[in-house]
């Protein structure tokens, strides 16, 4: 009862700390950016530093010294916690352009609006692009828009943009009793390896934070390539977590329940060559998942992708038609807001996706992309499994940032086998009916940043949940969360983090026995605010922290 009440008090005085920034941004109002209503009230819920600065405790685990440089705390094997701040538009550190306008449509007083606007982006598609890869922008300019089917971006450097994502600016309306994605962006795209380019890793150990190994050969390798570090997933590994046991499902016929296989959750790192030195390759992010030869070790190669680039969905309001009065059943109507496929340098900007199942979904083939003060409110849906994601970053080097949810089940979530880095910024969730983190089968590398959900946020062993998603992720770091339940459980081989988090910390709902994660300064908030811009800040200096959130970092 004593640790309850504690836990209830310190959530309070959170809360405060965070409702106290509306006040602070009207003295500091250059620190914080610009946005919709709700995307400053997502920000001030979670921006509590320049309150709490004075008196938030410290961590060990990641330390600001004077010069602005972090220190981390290594355990026994060199593991730390990872860097985060290459996620996001550009590798992180840059602001999402505002790309000209070259053709701009108005409502029409009926019909259907999605051939014309089709015919629109195809247009700029079609045009030369310039010497940044912008070919421009089709502007729906304000009023309401009906869209039976779907619209696709597929070519670089087009932009669909609106003009307000508010109930009186641009309002998208997906029609129709059809489960769909409203808008595409960039197709789907495989991967494929460069044949004789493979070089395996010769390091009997590779620490999950680090970002540099040796190799048997670099033939063929140079600063600047992209290559892919693949992680293979040997049947000894899933022995030693003990996904080729998992329970069955109560209730369940025998076998029912899918166990894990070897070669099933290989992991293949997207990254580029900074340096050579000898055999040594360094890179620009930390590999995420630890390189252990007793695990079957890791190799590199080279690879082709093609992907769309430069290209976004801005100041939009996107409503799916459904039939009133069946909130909770409804199902026959469109289903996901904006799906980024094979893209880099992508971004979804000031769009709210009302009564849709899932808001904006980062496919795995997307890369350096930014989600951006955008909300998800009140899907229609059945609430059960499957249904109601509101952000999900599935693929790498994601950022969701200033990001709000209402009614959603899994509003800041990655999916399976999702290899980081990701970031989740300053999000808010609201009357949610499940919880935040990594939903299935080995997430690594993703940061939760000032996250806030209402109900729970959980990392742990799932077990029979679904299929058999068993460990759901690794190398999972909650930086100043709250939330009214917080799960961190550590997997073999692997570590999760909990560090100056408000909530009540509980065990895992289908594994608690398990042992917990790191879990430091609970009930406190730490400094730095948040990692990711601290990160950033180390890396690139305080200017690129202004980029992404307008706060100012010393």
């Amino acid at each position: 009862m004593v640790a309850a009440d504690k836990h209830k008090r310190a959530f309070a005085a959170q809360r405060s700390r965070r409702a106290s920034v509306l006040r602070v941004r009207m003295v500091l109002p250059e620190f914080l950016p610009p946005g919709p209503a709700w995307s400053r009230g997502a920000l001030a819920a979670v921006c509590c530093f320049a309150i709490a600065r004075a008196t938030a405790a410290t961590t060990d685990w990641v330390r600001v010294g004077p010069d602005g440089r972090l220190t981390y705390k290594a355990d026994a094997r060199g593991n730390t916690i990872p860097d985060f701040s290459r996620a996001g538009y550009r590798g992180g550190g840059v602001a999402l352009p505002d790309m000209p306008v070259v053709i701009k449509l108005a409502p029409q007083p009926s019909g259907d609006d999605g051939a014309r606007i089709q015919a629109a982006l195809d247009d700029v598609g079609g045009r030369a692009a310039d010497a940044r890869g912008f070919r421009g922008a089709v502007l729906l300019q304000r009023g309401t828009y009906h869209v039976g089917g779907n619209l696709a971006i597929r070519a670089s450097g087009v932009v669909l943009r609106g003009e307000g994502s508010g109930e009186d600016g641009t309002l998208m309306l997906a029609t129709g009793q059809k489960q769909r994605t409203l808008i595409e962006v960039g197709a789907r795209a495989s991967r494929r390896e460069t044949p004789g380019s493979l070089r395996r890793v010769t390091d009997a150990y590779v620490p999950w934070s680090a970002k540099s190994f040796s190799v048997e050969s670099v033939d063929g390798l140079k600063v600047g390539d992209r290559i892919i570090v693949h992680r293979p997933s040997t049947a000894a590994w899933i022995h030693e977590l003990g996904m080729d046991r998992i329970k069955n499902r109560p209730g369940a016929k025998a076998g029912e329940t899918k166990q894990w296989t070897a070669g099933g959750f290989d992991l293949h790192l997207e990254r580029t060559i900074v340096a050579i030195e000898g055999m040594r390759l360094t890179l620009d992010a930390p590999v995420m998942n630890a390189l252990d030869a007793k695990f079957g070790g890791a190799a590199v190669y080279r690879f082709t992708l093609a992907r769309a680039t430069e290209c976004g969905v801005e100041n939009l309001r996107l409503v799916s038609e459904y039939e009133k009065g069946r909130e909770t059943s409804d199902e026959a109507h469109a289903w996901i807001g904006v799906a980024l496929g094979a893209v880099e340098n992508a971004w979804v900007r000031q769009v709210a996706v009302v009564h849709f199942s899932h808001a904006v979904q980062a496919d795995g083939a997307s890369i350096f992309v930014t989600v951006q003060d955008c909300a998800h409110l009140d899907p229609v849906s059945q609430i059960t499994g499957g249904r109601r994601y509101s952000f999900s970053l599935n693929g790498q080097y994601g950022l969701a940032v200033r990001c709000h949810a209402r009614g959603a089940r899994h509003t800041f979530v990655t999916g399976s086998r999702v290899c980081g880095p990701n970031v989740f910024l300053d999000g808010t969730a609201v009357q949610s009916h499940a919880d935040s983190g990594p939903h299935h089968r080995w997430a690594v590398g993703t940061l939760y940043d000032n996250i806030s959900d209402d109900n729970q946020l959980r990392v742990q062993d799932r077990q029979w949940a679904g299929s058999g998603h068993g460990w759901a992720g690794a190398q999972q770091v909650l930086w100043n969360c709250t939330s009214r339940t917080i799960v961190v459980q550590q997997p073999p081989t692997a570590q999760n983090y909990a560090i100056g988090c408000v909530g009540q910390f509980a065990a895992g709902e289908w594994s608690p026995q398990a042992p917990r994660g790191v879990i430091a300064s609970a009930g406190a908030p730490v400094e730095p605010r948040s990692l990711y811009l601290a990160q950033l800040a180390a890396r690139l200096g305080p200017a690129a922290v202004k980029q992404v959130s307008g706060e100012l970092v010393k």
